[in-house]
């Protein structure tokens, strides 16, 4: 990981600043001497600059990132838990963390960090802009402030404005957050019982019923005889809460679910369909068939607006985390539409 600090201040669309910046990255492969093989990845909500970590088997040789043809680039998103400026940062003002007043941003704020990178990194145009959910957000939103910086965008499981029932899951999470007694507290472990509650809300929507049935079934039998009203679901959803909780921040959390909840690309660009019929770069949109978070229909305005689209539904029990999932799908829908 790398660390690229930016000592000037940073305003937010809130109008609060930053009176610095550090912004995480990792980079993969190398970068041609015609500066034309760039994929930028923007990553989802608790995942960190480390593609390889977190999206299996697409940083390799013959992936859709593949390291040995293309310089792959991921910055960690402002707020997050992995490097970048975020509530468990120090305010150089006080010497101490953020922790609870840390401002609060939006997707925009953070696209715009990306383009400090960027112009960092000497990088103006891109092969490639790929994200899913909201790194999805992110590029849409960078190809609608900066309409030449990508050659080609890839949307995976998104959506161009977060809908009432994705908002009702994010609060339903902070609600739980903060029932937390220790929210609020000036910790780096404040509100972290709340947050392990608040990753299980979270997998009903990113999983839905197709995958808990195929996985987490009992098979007929309980795992605990004498005790019925064990189950093995139960299990998983607390193993997934506690895992978390052990790796994020419960301040980075809330923030970052509210900057999905704002997320609308047509805020203050007029009605979607002439915001999308705007949209410069060459596009392939990719749904689930079981995501039930940012669902197929969720995607139409996409291919019914941007001119120049196109469309791939996946096949997957295993619903929004399909992205993660079903990578061999992607990658023979993401090579045929880099080689075109």
């Amino acid at each position: 990981m790398e660390i690229y600090k930016y000592n000037k201040e940073f305003i937010l669309e809130s109008g609060a600043t930053l009176p610095e910046l550090e912004i995480a990255y990792h980079t993969f492969g190398s970068l041609n001497s015609r500066r034309d093989n760039v994929i930028w990845v923007c990553h989802a909500l608790t995942a960190n600059s480390d593609v390889a970590d977190w999206w299996p088997n697409t940083v390799v040789d013959g992936g859709f990132l593949d390291p040995t043809k293309y310089f792959i680039v991921c910055a960690n998103i402002l707020g997050s838990h992995y490097g970048t400026t975020g509530p468990l940062s120090i305010d150089p003002h006080t010497g101490t963390p953020y922790y609870d007043r840390f401002p609060q941003m939006t997707v925009r704020d953070m696209v715009r960090v990306h383009q400090l990178l960027a112009s960092e990194l000497a990088i103006s145009r891109v092969k490639l802009l790929i994200g899913s959910s909201l790194g999805g957000f992110q590029c849409m939103e960078w190809a609608l402030m900066e309409p030449d910086f990508a050659e080609k965008v890839a949307l995976i499981a998104t959506t161009p404005v977060s809908q009432p029932w994705a908002v009702a899951f994010n609060e339903s999470q902070r609600m739980a957050i903060e029932a937390d007694p220790s929210y609020g507290d000036d910790s780096p472990e404040a509100g972290a019982a709340g947050l392990a509650c608040a990753r299980s809300i979270a997998l009903l929507s990113y999983r839905g019923r197709q995958a808990y049935d195929l996985t987490q079934a009992d098979n007929g039998a309980s795992t605990d005889p004498e005790n019925p009203f064990k189950r093995r679901v139960q299990t998983y959803q607390q193993h997934q809460g506690n895992k978390l909780k052990n790796r994020f921040n419960a301040y980075s959390y809330y923030r970052l679910s509210r900057a999905v909840d704002a997320h609308d690309i047509a805020r203050g660009r007029g009605a979607m369909d002439e915001v999308l019929s705007n949209f410069k770069p060459k596009t392939a949109v990719i749904a689930i068939t079981s995501d039930i978070l940012f669902p197929p229909e969720d995607h139409r305005a996409f291919i019914d607006n941007i001119p120049d689209v196109e469309y791939h539904l996946i096949d997957s029990n295993f619903g929004h985390d399909g992205f993660l999932i079903e990578y061999k799908k992607l990658t023979d829908i993401i090579t045929q539409f880099i080689a075109k």
